[in-house]
């Protein structure tokens, strides 16, 4: 069998797989999070997400908003030397992430079985 019938199996024998692949992940909302990193983050997103009164009172501030709390969530990094700190029946997380503005922002959250609590938010010097 000369080369352009093997190459021709093994092409259709490769749209034939990426088709079932296709089929498999298409109706699933699948996530491959496979860095701490992201993992974090991900299990934060999609919790019941409350704030604490003081985190209230800075957001009534107006120097950050909602929408960078959730872009912190998404993109920010956790700094996990100072994380993982068993608090009230929950692990605190220190994130740091941007404002819309581009300051520096560190947000800290207890994650609980059932819910994730913005504790407070600091503004920090940029680098």
């Amino acid at each position: 069998m000369g080369f352009k019938y093997r190459f021709a199996y093994y092409l259709v024998g490769f749209i034939i797989g990426c088709f079932f692949v296709a089929l498999v992940f298409s109706g699933k909302d699948t996530r491959c999070n496979y860095f701490p990193n992201a993992r974090v983050l991900n299990d934060l997103r999609s919790k019941p997400f409350v704030y604490s009164v003081k985190a209230q009172e800075i957001l009534h501030q107006k120097w950050v908003t909602e929408t960078d709390i959730k872009n912190t969530l998404t993109y920010g990094d956790v700094d996990f030397d100072q994380s993982n700190v068993e608090v009230k029946k929950g692990k605190l997380y220190i994130i740091e992430g941007k404002t819309v503005q581009d300051q520096a922002i560190v947000l800290k959250i207890i994650n609980y079985a059932d819910k994730a609590e913005l504790v407070d938010i600091l503004k920090t010097p940029s680098k």
